[in-house]
């Protein structure tokens, strides 16, 4: 039996023990990245394939022949095609919650930069604008205090939960968005409620045919013109064109992003352009401690031996 990576390079930058995902099978081909037009002759022959972020389409699919199982090195399974995977009698797993707790430290790192300036306080100090200062301190752009602030949480799962603790931890007041048009469950409060009250609105859905452009320009404009957005979710949640525009209108605050809705982004991006004011871009790393990383590659392993032990863990499409 033989098992193929596709795109190790995306999850192990060689610091890593893969000793427990090598020993699930007597074959593996590792490939540090895989082009798209490359993947239908790498998997010939292999039962099973590991992908993070390669496309597995319907094309793809069919070229496995002996393929059996593919398990995704992440949570989001977006880059395959389920339905194909089904018509073939492909499993599809994901792996899940092993990178909370670098995701939520993002995501409160995120907000804590933008509620204090220090990004811009620091470009300052390099410029040497602090030396020429005639006082001993730098505090004329706003240093807020996450204290007394309302958090939203658009997605209450592991993350949100886990994003929301730590908030409580900074004595923040935590609102919880109920699914957007839903009535409240209890504990929750309405969608566009919660845009309209929160200080913070912090973004843990999964991109669906229901979550994508979820905050576009309407959603943008009904936050308070002090409220910061931060998105460690997928880009395609939020209207990219619109949050630039909205963050050169000045009709929210500030905004942290680690995730685009195309990756690596082009240079014509709309949030790589220049100018957009209180704007903090990270390169889609909130998840990779490495801590998480190695706990992406054991679970895999727990995936595939469950498999093939015909007791499948994770199962996003039977």
């Amino acid at each position: 039996m033989r098992g193929v990576f596709l795109d190790l390079a995306s999850v192990d930058n060689g610091d890593l023990d893969r000793s427990s995902l090598a020993a699930c099978l007597p074959r593996w081909d590792w490939h540090a990245g895989t082009p798209a037009e490359e993947v239908p002759a790498r998997i010939l022959g292999a039962e099973i394939v590991v992908a993070n972020k390669v496309p597995l389409d319907r094309r793809a699919l069919g070229a496995g022949g002996a393929l059996r199982l593919v398990a995704v090195a992440a949570t989001g399974t977006n880059n395959v095609d389920l339905a194909a995977a089904r018509e073939s009698g492909v499993t599809v797993c994901n792996i899940r919650d092993y990178c909370n707790e670098a995701v939520a430290q993002h995501a409160i790192t995120l907000m804590l930069n933008l509620l204090t300036g220090q990004p811009w306080y620091w470009n300052r100090v390099r410029s040497g604008e602090w030396s020429a200062a005639p006082h001993f301190a730098l505090h004329d752009r706003p240093i807020r205090e996450a204290r007394g602030l309302a958090l939203g949480v658009i997605g209450y799962g592991s993350l949100g939960r886990a994003v929301a603790g730590k908030a409580r931890a900074l004595g923040m007041q935590v609102l919880v968005a109920e699914r957007k048009g839903r009535p409240p469950r209890p504990g929750r409060l309405p969608f566009t409620e919660v845009l309209r009250q929160a200080d913070v609105v912090t973004v843990h859905c999964p991109l669906s045919d229901a979550t994508r452009k979820l905050l576009g320009r309407d959603q943008l404009r009904a936050m308070k013109p002090t409220a910061l957005l931060i998105n460690t979710a997928r880009g395609g949640i939020v209207d990219e064109q619109a949050l630039a525009d909205s963050l050169r209108a000045g009709e929210i605050a500030g905004a942290g992003v680690d995730t685009l809705s195309e990756e690596p982004p082009p240079p014509g991006h709309p949030l790589l352009a220049a100018h957009i004011p209180n704007l903090l871009l990270t390169p889609h790393n909130a998840w990779a401690s490495r801590p998480a990383r190695q706990a992406a590659l054991d679970q895999l392993a727990a995936v595939i031996g469950a498999f093939l032990a015909g007791a499948p863990i994770n199962v996003v499409s039977p």
